[in-house]
């Protein structure tokens, strides 16, 4: 019988794995772990090739860009890029190409209703001091025009 790594055992289901050392019935033993270890080094992912590979597109943003009006998603999918950044961070390499981080908002934005409404308040208080002079201006501005339609009636 062959495991998954190459080992052959020749002992029966039955027996256990001291049995099994006991007799020798690892058959390939020095070349099975040979093989595990060159398929788990070819397994690990080669960071570093991908990166010169995908230097350029990586450069042009995290999503895609615009090119000639239309927009063009990357080339390596947002999925792969994640994977190529967490190893590059694992391996203890700095990452260039994340997005630049905005400022956190302080102000909350809550209802624009209530936001108004306050405005509003304010600007009617304001307005509340100028009415006066707003009054004032009125009365001069109609009686003026008042004067004007005088005048053009006694010429």
């Amino acid at each position: 019988m062959v495991c998954m790594l190459g080992f052959v055992w020749c002992c029966g289901e039955g027996s256990s794995d001291t049995v099994k050392r006991e007799r020798g019935c690892y058959a390939m033993a020095g070349k099975g772990v040979g093989s595990v270890a060159k398929a788990v080094a070819e397994y690990q992912y080669p960071w570093r090739e991908k990166l010169t590979k995908y230097k350029d597109e990586l450069a042009k943003g995290v999503w895609g860009y615009w090119e000639l009006g239309a927009w063009k998603p990357l080339s390596i999918s947002a999925r792969r890029r994640a994977r190529l950044r967490k190893e590059v961070l694992l391996a203890g390499e700095d990452w260039p190409y994340d997005a630049e981080r905005k400022e956190m908002k302080t102000r909350r934005k809550g209802h624009k209703c209530d936001r108004i409404a306050a405005e509003k308040r304010e600007n009617t208080a304001r307005m509340m001091e100028k009415m006066p002079e707003m009054l004032l201006d009125y009365k001069k501005r109609r009686w003026q025009k008042k004067m004007k339609e005088e005048d053009k009636a006694k010429s």
